[in-house]
């Protein structure tokens, strides 16, 4: 069995290509809450074909490696209220911060935009304080 380090490496890497093929292919950034939230909100409507198409693969790519790798180990807690709310919070946190890990982080990053530089400081102090909180002190997950 490989160690746990080198599928994050693998994953890094193909969200870094992903990135760089948008960017390349037609000059837009990989944000996948600014995806999303341009399907939800209808201001991307007239790229959503191309926001369906990436969301798709997104969804449909892990399920599509399942039988070469397995099923993954996300140590994620099995309370369904705690995800649920795990995944509100970080949605609205996208939309409050104008961009996510992928827009800000992987491609703001590699721009050098002070902006996603600044955004992944935050959300990264975020997460952390976060996994002390509800982890460590509260044991919800």
């Amino acid at each position: 069995m490989q160690p746990e380090w080198i599928m994050g490496l693998i994953g890094g890497m193909l969200i870094g290509l992903g990135g760089a093929v948008l960017l390349l292919g037609n000059g837009k950034i990989m944000g996948a809450s600014g995806i999303i939230g341009g399907l939800v909100d209808g201001s991307g409507f007239g790229d959503r074909w191309e926001r369906i198409i990436f969301l798709a693969g997104v969804l449909l790519t892990p399920m599509a490696l399942v039988p070469f790798v397995g099923t993954p180990d996300t140590h994620a807690t099995g309370n369904i209220a705690v995800l649920v709310a795990a995944g509100l919070l970080v949605g609205i946190g996208t939309r409050i911060a104008n961009g996510c890990t992928s827009g800000h982080g992987v491609c703001g990053i590699s721009r050098f935009s002070f902006r996603g530089m600044i955004a992944t400081v935050f959300y990264i102090l975020a997460g952390g304080l976060s996994v002390v909180l509800f982890r460590h002190i509260l044991g919800v997950i």
